[in-house]
């Protein structure tokens, strides 16, 4: 598939039936494979043949949702997780070990900010943030002789930056080691990292993927360019026996186009089991088949709220990377040409009050720890996910008490603005 454009790939891409074979991806609901001898399945547990004796491990209905992500990516090899947080705690730890050091972005994800500053230094794994701003040599300043990977987002959430993919990456590479980027906010259709240097890619297919709040989960995709036998003494995981695995080594036997997906998947799917259920997998691919008429829809809303707040008496700021006055517009422009997604953030005049108002008087967009979905939905912060900080605390997390974030869906612009402008009256 990859001779076609990402449209064509978005409905046809991973599966491709045979003279009377399902025209949809079927779901292979069954948590194990027959064989006929043990010799059969034995070969599969050498990796000698490809194939299926566990979901745990592997999934047909999975691989091929897989297998149309990494076309849309642009990857060599992909695989599905539970999570969006399943997918970035396995790509990190897939190539990271007690002793090894990260350098991240310190504009991500809350979530992901307390998986690699907290759960996996509790393994022994530190940690470095830096500005997404940063200068170039502060960035190659975070970098220790034990760092194994850096990352960030593409769009993060709910920040709204957006990291200078190349800039990351040159300095990933300089000090050999790869860079890996969640890019669930644009997706494919608006940006894919790995053109721009990345090496390992991420999503939580939870959010515009799947797009209908169906499905909880994740995916990892492998660029197939970084060559981890040349850094063989920093990758030991990759480039020596896996004694638990008959000693295989990834790196040689499958070569940097498919090591860190089949490590991913024969080690760390083995023994921490984060699959995504096939029925998920399911409803992910018919989400992705509508991915790239959803997106320009979620970008032209997104970009339209977001100049009807900025010029709204009552707020304060707005973040929107489409807007010229934003920050990070030039850097969306070299890397989301098209646009970035439909998430906006904004602050209003009037503080954690107005903010509280203004969420009561929402009548379309839902109140909701969603985001990225058909359906519009808002949060604030400090009234919900933060509650517990006070006002002091929220605006050191970057999340002060008058922030709003909207993610828009894909109804009409004129119903959202509608709604917007009856909440601001009324608050």
């Amino acid at each position: 598939m990859s001779k076609y454009k990402i449209n064509t790939r978005c409905v046809q891409g991973g599966y491709t039936p045979g003279n009377g074979e399902p025209r949809q991806v079927p779901i292979i609901q069954s948590t194990t494979f027959k064989y006929d001898t043990s010799e059969a399945m034995g070969k599969l547990f050498d990796l000698e043949e490809s194939g299926y004796f566990y979901t745990r491990l592997q999934n047909p209905t999975n691989d091929h949702v897989a297998a149309k992500i990494a076309e849309l990516e642009g990857g060599t090899a992909a695989m599905l997780t539970s999570s969006g947080q399943a997918a970035n705690f396995f790509a990190l730890f897939n190539i990271c070990e007690c002793g090894s050091h990260i350098v991240a972005s310190s504009s991500i994800y809350g979530g992901t900010f307390n998986l690699i500053a907290v759960t996996m230094a509790k393994m022994g794994i530190t940690a470095t943030f830096v500005s997404p701003d940063c200068t170039e040599e502060e960035l190659n300043t975070a970098f220790q002789d034990n760092t194994r990977a850096v990352f960030g987002e593409t769009i993060a959430n709910p920040a709204l930056t957006v990291l200078d993919i190349e800039k990351f990456a040159k300095a990933a590479h300089s000090h050999g080691v790869p860079l890996i980027v969640d890019n669930t906010f644009p997706t494919p259709i608006n940006c894919r990292p790995i053109e721009w240097g990345a090496d390992i890619v991420t999503h939580s297919t939870t959010k515009y993927m799947d797009g209908h709040g169906a499905a909880v989960g994740g995916a990892i995709v492998d660029s197939g360019k970084f060559d981890w036998m040349v850094h063989a003494e920093k990758f030991p995981g990759l480039c020596t026996p896996d004694e638990s695995y008959h000693g295989i080594t990834y790196a040689e036997k499958f070569g940097k186009e498919g090591a860190f997906i089949t490590k991913c998947t024969a080690q760390l799917m083995r023994d921490f089991g984060c699959i995504q259920s096939p029925q998920n997998a399911f409803l992910l691919n018919l989400g992705l088949e509508s991915l790239h008429v959803r997106m320009p829809r979620h970008v032209e809303n997104g970009q339209a709220v977001a100049e009807y707040l900025l010029n709204h008496p009552k707020v304060a700021y707005v973040n929107y990377s489409g807007l010229p006055s934003d920050k990070y517009y030039a850097l969306a422009q070299k890397y989301l040409p098209n646009g970035g997604c439909g998430v906006v953030s904004f602050g209003l005049k009037g503080g954690r009050k107005a903010a509280e108002a203004f969420m009561k008087n929402l009548k379309l967009a839902a109140i909701e720890t969603h985001v990225a979905d058909a359906r519009t939905c808002c949060l604030n912060p400090a009234s919900s996910t933060h509650r517990q900080m006070n006002d002091e605390q929220l605006k050191a997390a970057g999340v002060p008490a008058e922030l709003i974030r909207i993610s828009c869906g894909i109804e009409d612009k004129e119903d959202l603005i509608a709604d917007l402008e009856q909440a601001l009256n009324n608050c």
